[in-house]
């Protein structure tokens, strides 16, 4: 049985019903759906959505996610970033987020699609702030490159857990010390560049772990942290180890804003991407425009 902080009851309103009818009928698909993710009714309502890009089959593993898993992910919808623009729009979103599953079966992973979609919506909605969340890319410097020249406002990358927990959690083809990297990469090209990563609790880390990971990510130029509870998808999955408590996850934020990280969200059902465009971040992200 869950914990009593854990009771959640999504308000559904008439904007969530229209955007979820819309990205049915366009074909798109959202992290929101595909991870299940228990905020998706709050998020839309409010005006934030996270797309997710280059179809939803991922080609890694990780014993944590919910999105389905295939060797070769399906074909790529060319006219996607188009769509995305267009929905964008038509709705008229503020702030979103655009992910997407792993694609080590493309050439170039998808980072080329991936920018697309950005460069897209930029195009189409001036005014909307995009936030990218991306896979390592095998940590390519080119791939990585595309992503920083399409100029999203936020570029995130989670490291989701602690360094000790890495190789039971993610797939092996991506690893703690790498994702650093990539995200450090990042300011390297550009210093402007807002960054943030993520981290799942629940699964066994410890507290003096969880600091050693926040004091990796300042290292590496990291701006924006989010730390949430993992629930455990339905199906075969990484077991929850335990359930963190609500004080627990404030000492958390604390902890973290005290390194030096611009914002940290810190909470039972805080995820990458929950509620980005709250004013806090976008009103960082417009100090600099």
């Amino acid at each position: 049985m869950l914990p009593e902080w854990l009771a959640i009851r999504p308000a559904s309103t008439e904007k969530y019903a229209s955007i979820k009818g819309s990205i049915n009928r366009l074909g798109l698909h959202t992290v929101c759906v595909e991870a299940k993710c228990p905020n998706m009714s709050e998020c839309w309502s409010g005006g934030t959505a996270t797309f997710m890009v280059l179809g939803d089959m991922c080609t890694r593993g990780c014993t944590f996610c919910a999105v389905s898993k295939m060797a070769k992910g399906a074909a790529v919808d060319v006219k996607e970033p188009e769509k995305l623009a267009a929905l964008v729009k038509e709705w008229g979103l503020g702030y979103i987020v655009v992910t997407s599953v792993c694609r080590d079966d493309l050439a170039d992973q998808g980072s080329s699609h991936f920018a697309r979609c950005v460069t897209e919506i930029k195009k189409e909605n001036p005014n909307t702030f995009v936030e990218v969340l991306i896979p390592d890319f095998g940590n390519d410097d080119k791939c990585l490159r595309r992503i920083a020249d399409s100029h999203p406002d936020v570029i995130g990358h989670n490291i989701e857990t602690v360094e000790r927990l890495s190789s039971s959690v993610r797939d092996r083809r991506a690893n703690y010390r790498q994702s650093l990297e990539v995200l450090g990469k990042f300011k390297e090209m550009d210093s402007s560049i807002y960054t943030k990563s993520a981290m799942m609790l629940g699964i066994g880390e410890r507290e003096d772990e969880v600091a050693a990971a926040l004091r990796d990510l300042r290292s590496s130029g990291v701006d924006f942290i989010a730390m949430g509870q993992y629930l455990r998808p339905p199906g075969h999955h990484l077991a929850v180890a335990d359930y963190i408590r609500p004080e627990v996850f404030d000492r958390y934020r604390d902890i973290a804003i005290s390194m030096g990280f611009k914002y940290a969200a810190s909470g039972p059902f805080v995820r990458s991407s929950y509620k980005a465009g709250e004013y806090f971040i976008s009103s960082i992200v417009r100090s600099r425009s």
